[in-house]
């Protein structure tokens, strides 16, 4: 009989450990991205996950504009997405406070690039043609504050606008005398295709500079959840949060395997270009009172150039996860 109770309680403690490395509350994590800088810090979580060595399940996308996850995280069917900055503070507006930041992923990755000689200092682009993609949103916002910030007049320079990054690369190409302002990787793209071409600033630095005070900084791109996700699931977004600083910590620490994941995504066309463009891309994975703090004073300065760049108001302090 004592042999018999033996047996079963091994038994139990075996079915027990088994239970226990199988995936934790059986939640998969619908997380969304944007094929771009935003997602390089999500590389290693996605090849760690894909081999089934995270603690939970993860069902990744990635998509080609945030129009394409702002509707579906609305509609409940993604529980945490990489977006830029603005993007979540419209989304927050529109989803009637629904959603949370639980860190920064990308910090500024916009360059003023040019084959001139003559620019050296943002007082250098006066009576300059400056071409850029993202009109009436971020980089424009950052053109315009820069230059506002050093007094310069916008009578005193242009900006003309393309709707893609491969278009003012294009502009390069034709004419690499011209200025123009773009975000990573495409300034690693561009100048790996035209050797005339290099980056004369940077728009973080610059920014900074001026509205660096309280410690805001410039934010390219921020991951946020479903309250309702964090609610049910408070674990979960736990483990997601450890896994994403781990992953961001990977990708600036192995810059080849990072570039090897982000070639293979076709986030990064060519895997020799990743390996320049990473290191300048400003992943990061920022949490709690330092990311409210410096995103809050990105859009105070994004709010006050344009409010419509942050759905027409600023967020208020639910916005911020910071547990």
């Amino acid at each position: 009989m004592k042999k018999l109770v033996s047996i079963v309680l091994v038994v139990c403690m075996m079915v027990a450990m088994l239970g226990g490395c199988g995936k934790k509350d059986d939640v998969s994590i619908r997380v969304a991205s944007l094929k771009g800088a935003t997602s390089l810090g999500l590389l290693n979580l996605m090849d760690k996950a894909s081999k089934g060595e995270t603690d939970y399940s993860y069902d990744f996308t990635i998509a080609t504009g945030a129009d394409e996850i702002l509707p579906r995280m609305i509609k409940g069917e993604i529980d945490i997405a990489l977006l830029p900055a603005n993007a979540a503070a419209n989304l927050y507006q529109k989803s009637e406070h629904a959603i949370e930041v639980i860190d920064i992923n990308t910090l500024g990755v916009l360059y003023v690039i040019t084959g001139s000689d003559g620019i050296n200092s943002v007082e250098d682009l006066k009576g300059k043609v400056i071409y850029s993609t993202g009109k009436g949103a971020t980089p424009e916002a950052a053109i315009y504050s820069i230059m506002d910030g050093h007094g310069i007049s916008r009578d005193d320079y242009s900006v003309e606008f393309r709707s893609e990054a491969s278009e003012v690369v294009s502009v390069l190409a034709q004419d690499p005398q011209a200025v123009a302002v773009l975000p990573q990787p495409f300034v690693t793209a561009a100048c790996a295709q035209n050797e005339a071409l290099k980056v004369v600033l940077d728009i973080d630095e610059e920014w900074t500079k001026i509205y660096g005070d309280n410690g805001a900084k410039m934010v390219t791109g921020v991951t946020v959840v479903r309250k309702q996700f964090a609610k049910e699931h408070p674990e979960a977004v736990k483990a997601f949060i450890d896994d994403h600083k781990e992953s961001a910590k990977a990708a600036i620490e192995d810059v080849n395997t990072t570039a090897t994941l982000a070639a293979s995504a076709e986030i990064i066309a060519k895997e020799g270009i990743a390996k320049k463009a990473i290191p300048n891309c400003n992943i990061v994975c920022i949490t709690g009172d330092e990311m409210k703090q410096a995103l809050s004073g990105y859009l105070e300065s994004l709010y006050s150039y344009n409010p419509e760049l942050t759905g027409g108001a600023l967020p208020e302090e639910d916005f911020y996860y910071v547990r």
